[in-house]
């Protein structure tokens, strides 16, 4: 993958392709849910929330694509992981898991991430492409709070511990993923308290290809 980072034109482009990869993937990991899923018997407010999260994620590409736009180039032009949908492929039997894994600790990572990447960006002048992370941001509370609500809600359905059920997913399907350092009032902010993810085993870091603190 092309190196990634902030301190020139060419790596901050690299970094927007690859967050821009990640939202176009998003897009679908949204409405996949909804079909896949949809026969469990949910409440209306499921649909939703998710047909809102699918929106919020075709924003925040277009925002992205425009900034690679103005930075000379535009999405497609780098090669681009697909940790995300290998992560979408292996949770492809389970809701849980799906859950577990794409909004609460793939997106909960980039809550993590995101602040330090805006500063950088801001300090090396790129203030439009800080402003199109931070809104995203903002918006991606919103998204690990709706996963963690329904991957709450069918945990009470099924009579199971969501804490527990939670850690036993993530180190079936994405052992290491979450690890320090954390954002804990973002986190705090979506209800994952931090007797979902204290003393969690470390393994492999990143490898579902989110993009790294700058």
């Amino acid at each position: 993958m092309p190196r990634r980072g902030t301190g020139s034109r060419r790596r901050r482009f690299a970094l927007l392709h690859a967050l821009a990869h990640i939202e176009l993937n998003a897009i679908d990991l949204a409405w996949d849910l909804l079909a896949r899923f949809a026969d469990i018997g949910w409440p209306a407010a499921f649909f939703d929330d998710w047909v809102g999260v699918a929106a919020d994620e075709a924003r925040h590409f277009r925002l992205l694509d425009q900034r690679l736009r103005a930075l000379g180039g535009s999405y497609g032009d780098l090669p681009a992981h697909d940790g995300l949908w290998d992560a979408a492929d292996r949770t492809r039997d389970d809701v849980l898991a799906r859950l577990a894994v794409v909004p609460m600790a793939l997106e909960a990572r980039g809550l993590d991430v995101t602040p330090a990447t805006v500063t950088a960006l801001r300090k090396a002048g790129d203030t439009a492409s800080a402003d199109v992370l931070q809104t995203i941001y903002e918006d991606e509370i919103g998204h690990v709070t709706v996963g963690r609500r329904w991957f709450e809600y069918l945990c009470l359905q099924r009579g199971v511990n969501p804490r527990l059920t939670w850690r036993g997913l993530l180190e079936r399907y994405a052992s290491g993923l979450v690890r320090p350092p954390f954002n804990h009032p973002a986190r705090a902010a979506a209800g994952m308290d931090i007797g979902y993810y204290d003393q969690l085993p470390t393994g492999p870091a990143n490898n579902l290809g989110l993009p790294t603190k700058s």
